[in-house]
């Protein structure tokens, strides 16, 4: 097809502000009035402009670190991307992301990304979305050479084609991971050639000529839209700057090599195009260089006179609001008990009847329920598109679940085993976490990640953590950790109706025990403790399976006149203070259990909360009760001297009084 001259103009156009919007960039960096650090586009405008004109307005992208080109190509305004730079509460972002995590969702921009090669399972995550909703939306990921040879990258990529998934994976090889050359990093015949391993075509295209990648992306789109499947596009260019502004790096490059890149200008190639062929005069691009500029201009001037977002903004866009619900009865003498793991079935089941934005995903979950069996028959209740077996790909169908989330559906993922959330802990931490405070507070990434921990079946070291300090420490997660069968049911509904991304730990010790459940859907709020026993000499604090412990132990303490109140935090982020402090200012003692090693657990922050609020009410010392501080042992005499007894819960509420 034949270009037109509003495109040839609009190609122009787009790679002009792009150009001189980093150039500015250069130059308010080098005064001071962009702070931090910003990477430079420059030399590579090509690639997200030619890109981005083969794409519709509903067609989404993912950037990276050096996303302003991206972003500008997808039509971000150049005005609240300057007052981004700038720090200003106008900014995309309102000032909290920067440079580097420009997003705009209202134009379909899903955020650019600070980790390398991160974006990669959000963007296959947003074009599962897309399939899901059975909507035409393409969605395309922009990762560099470096970023290629991350393990997530072939995760996506074979994710996204055994799911046939509507995504176009374009690698921008500007020859250097920061300052290392892709020559001494990357094997074989180049990055395209690797899509031939998936099964799904991969095109080498000149990264500096935006007819060539418009072309190459228009194919690639088509192909995608019409259900397809991927394409992997290596577009081949050149970054003009070093890695960064910040960066003041010796020399990786020779002048030489540097000078033959900037020879292939690609702006100066396509102006001087234009006018060689007599394809748009030269004083309409003249024209259209002047209009960038005034536009640069304003964007500046609009950034300096923006304010700086205040601390209230900072802290308000941490969390979405919380879902509302009342505390539901305790279930009646006479109810049906189910075991914990129904309960957890029971509360998806419901959601996902309630919800078509739900679905389940991870390993073994549809045919077999998963390997404790939580998701049993969902998949013949809704299909296997919304119950998804994956490969043994941790990392990216974590991160898969980031981007269907951000593009607005309901995932629960399962983790098959908790301690593999080590492998996650990037998805988790740097992207579900923050994406919303990042994006200035706007976004919501509705997000369940759930599976069981813990000890007491003998699977030693690597199957047996409790890591919920890892996750209480994390700003923007949510932590929910219930005891009992009906707690385990109310929670998870509401964690799965709630905004934000919730970790819903499971100890797997509890799964088949028995409790009192209603049939009935219910929903427990988030962030409310539970009395489990009243009491007025001893407070403890337990969690999960040490909760029967300590009411184990608190029974027999009665039998010697101890009168002990057995706290169930069940959400331990947020968590309930109230609760905790009103017991202790009723009884003056407290005993804190869990599960997890003693030094630096949940335990230490309770402590903390009770040391600096509630100090003048205590009558004795806070007695901490943890697992001892080993890797879980496999002999089974071992295990039981590492975990914590009921035992060891009566001595410590002995010690006190």
């Amino acid at each position: 097809m034949k270009p037109t001259s509003q495109l040839l103009e609009h190609l122009y156009r787009t790679m002009v502000r792009i150009r001189r919007f980093d150039e500015k960039t250069t130059e308010l960096f080098q005064a001071g009035l962009v702070k931090g650090t910003a990477h430079s586009y420059v030399g590579q405008e090509a690639v997200a402009t030619g890109a981005c004109a083969a794409l519709s307005e509903q067609d989404a992208i993912v950037g990276n670190h050096r996303g302003h080109g991206h972003c500008i190509a997808k039509g971000a305004r150049i005005d609240r991307m300057m007052a981004e730079l700038m720090g200003r509460e106008t900014g995309y972002c309102r000032g909290l992301g920067g440079s580097m995590h420009i997003a705009a969702l209202d134009l379909n921009i899903l955020g650019c990304n600070g980790i390398v090669a991160a974006g990669l399972p959000i963007g296959t995550g947003a074009a599962l979305a897309a399939r899901l909703r059975k909507s035409d939306v393409v969605v395309t990921i922009f990762f560099g050479d470096g970023g290629a040879n991350q393990g997530t990258v072939h995760e996506s990529m074979n994710l996204a084609a055994i799911w046939n998934l509507p995504v176009v994976f374009l690698c921008e090889n500007n020859h250097y991971a920061l300052s290392t050359s892709s020559k001494r990093t990357t094997a074989g015949e180049g990055i395209a050639a690797r899509s031939g391993a998936y099964g799904f075509p991969g095109v080498r295209v000149d990264g500096n000529d935006v007819l060539e990648v418009y072309q190459a992306m228009r194919h690639a789109v088509a192909r995608a839209r019409s259900g397809k499947g991927p394409t992997l596009l290596e577009a081949v260019t050149y970054r003009w700057g070093d890695h960064s502004m910040r960066a003041n790096l010796p020399g990786y490059r020779t002048k030489d090599e540097e000078l033959e890149w900037q020879r292939r200008d690609p702006l100066a190639r396509f102006e001087m195009r234009l006018i060689d062929e007599k394809l748009v005069a030269a004083d309409r691009l003249k024209q259209i260089r002047n209009e960038a500029e005034h536009e640069l201009e304003e964007a500046v001037a609009f950034g300096m006179a923006s304010a700086e977002p205040t601390v209230e903004v900072m802290e308000s866009s941490v969390y979405a609001p919380h879902i509302e619900v009342s505390e539901p009865a305790r279930p009646a003498a006479g109810t049906r008990e189910i075991t914990f793991v129904q309960a957890l079935n029971e509360a998806m089941h419901g959601e996902m009847a309630r919800d078509p934005r739900v679905f389940v995903m991870g390993e073994d979950v549809g045919l077999i329920g998963g390997i404790f069996g939580a998701t049993r028959g969902l998949r013949e209740a809704f299909g296997e598109e919304r119950v998804r077996d994956t490969p043994i790909s941790e990392p990216t169908f974590v991160g898969m679940g980031v981007g269907a989330a951000v593009s607005g559906l309901r995932p629960i993922v399962e983790l098959q085993i908790f301690d593999f959330v080590a492998m996650t802990m990037d998805q988790i931490v740097n992207q579900a976490a923050k994406f919303r405070y990042m994006l200035g507070g706007t976004p919501t990434v509705p997000l369940v990640i759930r599976g069981p921990q813990g000890g007491g079946i003998r699977l030693a070291a690597q199957h047996s953590q409790s890591l919920e300090a890892w996750f209480i420490h994390v700003p923007g997660l949510v932590v929910v950790a219930p005891s009992t069968p009906a707690d385990a049911k109310g929670l998870l509904t509401s964690a799965i109706r709630d905004d934000n991304p919730v970790i819903f730990l499971e100890h797997k010790v509890l799964y088949a025990q028995k409790g009192p459940v209603p049939e009935a859907s219910y929903a427990i709020p988030l962030g409310k403790a539970d009395v489990k026993r009243a009491g007025t000499d001893v407070t403890v604090i337990a969690t999960q399976v040490m909760v029967q412990r300590a009411l184990a132990a608190a029974e027999e303490l009665a039998g010697d006149g101890i009168s002990v109140e057995v706290i169930d935090p069940r959400t331990l982020a947020p968590l309930d203070e109230a609760t905790i402090l009103s017991s202790v200012e009723k009884t003056g003692r407290l005993v804190v259990v869990h599960e997890a090693v003693k030094r630096g657990g949940f335990g230490a922050e309770v402590a903390a909360l009770v040391s600096e609020k509630a100090l003048d009410w205590l009558d004795a010392p806070i007695v901490r009760v943890g697992a001892r501080h080993v890797p879980m042992p496999y002999n089974d005499a071992l295990e039981r001297a590492t975990i914590p007894t009921q035992e060891d819960i009566a001595a410590a509420v002995r010690s006190l009084v």
